[in-house]
């Protein structure tokens, strides 16, 4: 038997910012066969809840103790076949732990930060992942910022510069949105890539930022190497009734929390910290006015005004399109109908933020997208 024979389960690093986590609940049992990337454990981080998966196939021979906090970087487990003899994990989880060394404020503060640019009057905040190859720039959703992307950013940063920037409107960028319509925050987009001297990128939206994505790559096909749409508004009209003016409006924890609860399938994902977060931006000056503006010009009684389906139908470059069928926001019905060089992923138990709830299958698949491995 040697050391490869036994993997270690590591708690994540998820954010810039995240430290440690808590193991709220085992998915599997000890001493249970894992396949490589299953779901093996639930830990709640300080922005939201979320799976850790397995990093090799074997039998699940040790695991930590529910309720227990652990450091990124921490044994959350052991992988090993059935037939490894117990006190070899007793002393390989020995030894891990005596080897480990926590990461410190100084070292977990250390590394790429978000920066601002300043682009026609506005500053965008965005943070820079990665070097060399096609870059990407991932676009979220309304009410989002670059954070919604950290189960994806570092990942998507293995072979290239990714770029997740905050909207005007969103996280620390500039309120002023203008008239609130997609092709003016599509100019911001393009305007940012000027400024950051990007004339193409992979682009990658989610909801809002789908259409937005879609509207740069109706425009200026020249400037998107490949469009990937999450759970994106513009396919169709149906909107879960009120979501809009629910988290314009929200101003207590008790009105934010079920609108948030409605983005995922599992409503458990929905952390006290994630619910503060929101409400602390929402509270900045001129957010209600920015996010008021922009809602106005995607819903009208109640459906959606704003359609990309022209742009996907005259886009020349590969489209991949990703959505949970269990979204209640956007339906995932709004994905059919597509031009025939579109892929289409719909990924079971999975609700509007396919990215945070099914990250590895979402890294996976934009992955093939930007290296060209996608079939229609």
């Amino acid at each position: 038997m040697s050391a490869s024979d036994l993997r270690a389960l590591v708690m994540p690093k998820w954010g810039l910012t995240m430290t440690e986590a808590v193991v709220v609940k085992w998915l599997v049992d000890e001493g249970a066969d894992v396949e490589l990337g299953a779901e093996l454990v639930d830990v709640e981080t300080e922005k939201i809840l979320s799976a850790v998966e397995s990093p090799a196939s074997g039998a699940l021979r040790w695991r930590a103790a529910e309720g227990s906090t652990i450091p990124v970087g921490g044994l959350l487990g052991v992988i090993a076949d059935a037939d490894v003899p117990d006190d070899a994990i007793v002393g390989f989880a020995a030894t891990f732990e005596a080897e480990f060394t926590p990461e410190t404020e100084a070292v977990a503060g250390e590394g790429p930060l978000p920066q601002y640019v300043e682009v026609n009057g506005r500053s965008l905040r965005y943070l820079k992942l990665g070097e060399g190859g096609e870059p990407v720039v991932l676009v979220h959703g309304f009410g989002g910022d670059l954070n919604n992307w950290l189960f994806n950013h570092e990942a998507l940063s293995a072979q290239r510069a990714v770029y997740a920037l905050d909207l005007p409107g969103h996280g620390e960028s500039s309120t002023n949105v203008g008239d609130g319509t997609l092709a003016t925050l599509a100019q911001a987009v393009a305007d940012f890539m000027d400024a950051l001297e990007l004339p193409a990128a992979h682009l990658v939206g989610h909801s809002l930022g789908g259409a937005i994505a879609a509207e740069l790559a109706g425009t200026a096909p020249d400037r998107v190497r490949s469009l990937s749409l999450i759970a994106s508004v513009g396919l169709g009209r149906e909107l879960l009734a009120g979501f809009l003016d629910g988290f314009v409006t929200a101003r207590r924890r008790r009105q934010i929390k079920p609108v948030l609860e409605a983005l995922f399938a599992d409503p458990a994902l929905v952390t006290r910290r994630l619910v503060n977060d929101v409400l602390q931006y929402k509270r900045l000056d001129g957010v209600e006015d920015a996010l008021g503006a922009i809602a106005r010009n995607l819903v009208a009684d109640g459906q959606q005004t704003v359609s990309i389906r022209e742009c996907l139908a005259t886009y020349p470059g590969p489209t991949l399109v990703i959505w949970g069928a269990a979204d209640q926001i956007v339906p995932a019905s709004h994905a059919g109908g597509l031009p025939e060089r579109t892929h289409v992923e719909v990924i079971e138990a999975v609700g509007h933020m396919p990215m945070m709830e099914a990250s590895a299958r979402v890294n996976q698949v934009l992955a093939a997208q930007f290296e060209g491995r996608l079939t229609a």
